[in-house]
């Protein structure tokens, strides 16, 4: 088993979690593994409609570096209206309402992740390679949601998991976090499938709807999984500082790859 490390970081991102052609489009607080999922089959150039390629994923196994959580942030959107009924915006159905199409879409702004993910040798070298000259290009769960650099941290590591909680370098929660230097550890969120060497008595567990069976438009499926929520005390030597910034860090270590 070997992985790669992946950070999403942007102006917004986007999980949707429960609504799929709703009028209220949510987001889950943290990448979902359906999203995750997503986006490699885009960067392969997998069609939606085929249900059966999702099975090459199915031995993935992610963990989830929560460093700003970020500010959820709504948008009132209309779309169409004002015009004659057969040039309105068509719903989901395929009719036509006659009238604005109207959703409140919810984003996370300002929110940063680092994802580790584990796998087989050969899934995470095509996934790797894939990422790097994508057939689609990524995004943060809706199209409007470009990824920051460097999107792709590391590949082919033999302990991504290790790498999150000793090397990556850390995004400051907020402006008044404290620098490297000023304490020893920070306390981090982490998102976890599996928790090496198991999980602490302060772990909080989570079931989610978010393993993908199918991503066709029109029957869209997802099965069940757990994960467990715990803080790990991550060494403040992760932190920028003002000698060392935090894309300079970054994009040093990415190029230790």
């Amino acid at each position: 088993m070997t992985g790669l490390l992946l950070r999403l970081a942007g102006p917004l991102q986007s999980w949707g979690e429960r609504s799929a052609f709703a009028p209220v489009r949510d987001t889950a607080p943290f990448p979902t593994r359906s999203a995750l999922t997503g986006l490699f089959a885009a960067a392969e150039g997998i069609d939606r409609e085929d249900e059966e390629a999702l099975r090459r994923y199915a031995g993935l196994e992610f963990a989830v570096r929560v460093d700003r959580p970020g500010v959820r942030l709504v948008d009132y959107h209309t779309v169409g209206g004002g015009r004659p009924k057969d040039q309105t915006a068509a719903t989901s159905g395929g009719s036509r309402k006659g009238a604005a199409v109207i959703t409140r879409r919810h984003y996370l702004s300002d929110a940063v992740f680092v994802i580790a993910v584990t796998g087989p040798e050969g899934d995470i070298d095509r996934i790797a390679a894939a990422i790097r000259h994508p057939y689609w290009a990524p995004y943060l769960g809706r199209r409007s949601c470009v990824p920051d650099e460097p999107f792709l941290l590391r590949a082919r590591v033999d302990d991504p998991v290790g790498e999150l909680r000793a090397k990556v370098p850390l995004s400051p929660a907020s402006p008044r976090h404290p620098e490297s230097g000023s304490v020893e550890r920070v306390p981090v969120t982490f998102l976890w499938e599996r928790r090496p060497g198991g999980l602490p008595a302060d772990a909080v567990t989570l079931d989610t709807n978010d393993v993908p069976l199918s991503f066709a438009p029109h029957h869209r499926g997802h099965g069940k999984r757990r994960l467990h929520r715990t803080i790990e005390q991550l060494p403040a030597a992760l932190l920028p500082s003002q000698e060392s910034p935090l894309h300079q860090r970054l994009f040093g270590y990415a190029k230790e790859d």
